[in-house]
């Protein structure tokens, strides 16, 4: 009987693969969030490092950048709260009509089924939905909250950070790994900045033709459009739909025009805004994006599914970098 042995390096390996998943089921919450505020704080760099330049100390001047991002955002907010909570009353009022209008049409079997998979035959199909966009909402301004305090303290005590981290790693990979936390730190910038402007001008085009058209709650739904184009490719469905609802009350060939209308912005990002923004900072195919948005959104939700484009990004990097030199020193050996 042929005696198995197996070296204690593959041991350790296994049992820091094993320790890896074991904290990343901890701790991917803390991850995340992490995440988020490097990305951010890698965003507004440029920013801190202008002031800097202008004899700002850093820590005001990391603390400035921050306080007007967040003054700017709950300004926003205060201003259009009230006509924001009526056109979101007047959203969820149309939605309702739309589901019933669906049920009342749909075949009856169908409406059986759907009606079995709720406890109580009389409820709204949609409360369900509404619950866990509200669960989102409310984790995701948690996370907005303490990610903020975290960029602050990143922006301030960024260097301090990257060469607390760099003294870990083995003196003659440190020019490759400086190498990859440049090239990683441009892409987070680009998306940062990329997302940012093509966000911007989706909710300022929504809102001009949704305004035009004359249709109900143009500010809730191009401010829903900023939002849900910050996810890749489905973001396009998630916005479309609220609009052709709420248009539907305006007549059904404005509805239908909502359908050109978002194709056009679509086309006009893809092909036009982003190869500009972005250049080629991000050049992932839908099938990589798709792929990256499922996966972040199985272990992280909605804030992991955003996530996942820039991380996907930096993959091609750590590849050239350190995996691929990896795989060409085991060939050489194995020739050997």
């Amino acid at each position: 009987m042929a005696e198995v042995r197996v070296p204690w390096a593959t041991l350790l390996k296994v049992i820091a693969a094993v320790a890896l998943c074991f904290l990343w089921i901890r701790l991917w919450q803390t991850v995340t969030l992490v995440l988020v505020a490097i990305i951010i704080a890698v965003g507004l760099a440029p920013a801190v490092g202008w002031l800097e330049r202008h004899r700002w100390p850093r820590w005001a001047a990391s603390a400035g950048v921050v306080l007007v991002l967040v003054a700017i955002l709950v300004g926003f907010l205060v201003l259009t709260w009230t006509s924001l909570a009526d056109q979101a009353q007047n959203l969820g009022q149309r939605a309702r009509e739309v589901e019933q209008e669906i049920l009342k049409r749909a075949p009856q079997p169908i409406v059986d089924l759907i009606r079995q998979a709720d406890s109580k035959p009389d409820a709204s199909m949609l409360a369900p939905y509404v619950v866990r966009v509200g669960r989102a909402a409310l984790a995701a301004l948690a996370i907005f909250v303490l990610a903020t305090i975290l960029v602050v303290y990143f922006l301030i005590e960024g260097r301090q950070t990257y060469a607390f981290v760099r003294d870990f790693v083995p003196p003659r990979h440190r020019a490759r790994f400086d190498r990859t936390a440049d090239e990683a730190r441009e892409v987070a910038f680009g998306f940062i900045v990329g997302n940012v402007i093509t966000s911007t001008c989706a909710g300022i085009y929504f809102f001009f033709w949704l305004s035009v058209l004359g249709v109900p709650a143009s500010l809730l739904l191009a401010l829903l459009g900023f939002l849900f184009d910050f996810i890749p490719v489905l973001g396009f469905y998630l916005s479309c739909l609220p609009a052709i609802m709420m248009a539907a009350t305006v007549s059904p060939a404005v509805a239908l025009a909502m359908i050109p209308i978002y194709l056009s912005y679509d086309f006009i990002e893809n092909y036009i805004l982003a190869p500009r923004v972005y250049g080629k900072r991000l050049e992932l195919s839908k099938v990589a994006v798709l792929l990256s948005f499922a996966v972040g959104a199985q272990l992280a939700g909605v804030v992991g599914a955003v996530l996942a484009l820039p991380l996907a990004a930096i993959f091609p990097t750590i590849d050239r970098l350190w995996l691929r030199r990896a795989r060409f020193s085991q060939g050489e050996a194995a020739e050997a």
